[in-house]
């Protein structure tokens, strides 16, 4: 168990200081992880709906934070360059997380070309049927990728590499709650990177 928290601390450790240097991303992360947790909640009552909440929302913000403000250039404070830290991901690095993007846009495309679903679905008479459709289809998606990037992870790094990691995102809401909660008010208060980042 003690070697499962350090490979769990070690990971959280590695993300945040690697790709987390924007007080903007932050706050977006921070945003991010209060819709999660709705999200979660949602998951009992409505998982449709959690789908939307945590695609639309939680997701939206969280890779818009790093798509756009985060520094893709050599990290000094860690003294890595952007490719190196792409190689050493451990989950969903940027060209990753561009193939899961494209799969989320297709599935209300999809939808849209076949309301049945080539007949595996009743069609949608309506829009909120058509968006319950879409909630239901980005929470499968959202299962499927952390499930398909265990089994890799499984496969390339080995079992706790992979059970620490999924570990870690379905934990990271809670977590990110935690750690990134002041960044918007260091956010308005002009502090637009992470003072002495890289320093634990």
């Amino acid at each position: 168990m003690n070697r499962f928290l350090q490979a769990l601390a070690q990971q959280r450790w590695d993300d945040h200081r690697y790709y987390h240097h924007c007080r903007i991303n932050q706050s977006l992360h921070f945003v991010s992880a209060l819709s999660f947790l709705v999200a979660y909640v949602m998951l009992f009552v409505d998982p449709a709906a959690a789908g939307l909440v945590g695609w639309l929302v939680s997701m939206t913000t969280r890779q818009s934070g790093h798509f756009f403000f985060e520094p893709t250039g050599y990290d000094h404070v860690n003294q890595a360059s952007q490719a190196h830290k792409e190689a050493i991901k451990v989950g969903y690095n940027l060209r990753r997380k561009v193939v899961l993007i494209a799969v989320w846009a297709a599935v209300p495309l999809l939808l849209w070309a076949s309301p049945t679903l080539f007949g595996l679905l009743p069609a949608a008479g309506h829009f909120e049927a058509f968006a319950h459709q879409v909630g239901w289809g980005w929470l499968l998606l959202g299962v499927a990728g952390l499930v398909f990037r265990v089994l890799q992870l499984f496969v390339q790094q080995g079992v706790m590499t992979g059970l620490v990691w999924a570990t870690k995102i379905l934990t990271d809401p809670f977590h990110d709650l935690w750690l990134y909660h002041r960044a918007p008010l260091q956010l308005l208060q002009g502090e637009r990177f992470e003072v002495r980042h890289g320093v634990r």
